[in-house]
């Protein structure tokens, strides 16, 4: 299994899973054009997708999803509670998962949902598993919970939010009511906490390690780098940073 992001961020987010023949477009949070532009950049055509997974309805994840499937013909993965959004438009092969189900799998790849803490209506982040490969998603989160660390306890490979600083949120230029939402428990995750989980999970076969969602105001790349790095200094080689603008390097689940 292998994966890159295509841009992380508060402008748009969408990550590609390949495994087994497969390939996974997590979250379509750009226009149709710029995601055909990005995919191009790889060598692949959006008509080498297999399918869409959506983790919710904010559009920095939706943007394209609906003009996509429509494009394509492509099945669009997501929770009952997400479909509620009108902004998706008419598409032509919806499929349904509950956040809280067992699992399901999209031609060779085995998913897992999980629900997390997070102000949209049914957001799910996702475990990927092929052969001897476990990738684990986590963005897009408030507060980490019990569960969310047993889900990623061992892992081959993770995506992990790192939104913000929280001093460079409390003096930034949001105002009170958005740092709030930012950092509350339905908010986004802080350097501070994915360090916490980083720190209580087991990173024995942990192969990479992709810091995702890195805000453009509210955080620097070096001070998400600095916080997990002083508490899994052996992942220095194995990490990688997303950027909204452009693609990550592919990295090995």
């Amino acid at each position: 299994m292998r994966y890159i992001s295509l841009g992380s961020g508060s402008r748009g987010n969408a990550t590609l899973i390949e495994a087994g023949g497969t390939r996974v477009l997590l979250d379509c949070g750009f226009a149709l054009r710029e995601l055909e532009l990005r995919l191009s950049g790889l060598g692949l055509s959006a008509a080498d997708l297999d399918a869409v997974l959506v983790t919710h309805e904010h559009s920095d994840h939706i943007r394209g999803v609906g003009a996509l499937a429509r494009r394509y013909g492509l099945p669009v993965w997501l929770s009952p509670g997400t479909l509620r959004d009108q902004r998706f438009g008419r598409m032509p092969d919806t499929r349904i998962f509950r956040s809280n189900q067992a699992q399901f799998f999209i031609g060779g790849i085995k998913v897992v949902p999980y629900p997390v803490p997070h102000d949209a209506r049914e957001p799910a982040q996702f475990i990927f598993e092929s052969a001897h490969a476990r990738l684990g998603v986590l963005t897009d989160v408030g507060v980490i919970t019990p569960h969310i660390v047993d889900m990623l306890r061992c892992c081959s490979a993770l995506v992990l939010e790192c939104n913000h600083d929280r001093e460079m949120l409390r003096t930034g230029p949001y105002p009170l009511s958005l740092q709030r939402r930012v950092g509350g428990t339905l908010g986004h995750l802080s350097n501070c906490q994915a360090a916490g989980l980083l720190e209580r999970v087991d990173r024995s076969n942990l192969k990479s390690l992709l810091i995702a969602h890195v805000s453009e105001q509210n955080n620097r790349p070096q001070l998400a780098l600095e916080r997990l790095l002083a508490v899994a200094p052996e992942m220095e080689r194995r990490l990688a940073l997303t950027a909204q603008d452009s693609p990550s390097d592919w990295l090995e689940a």
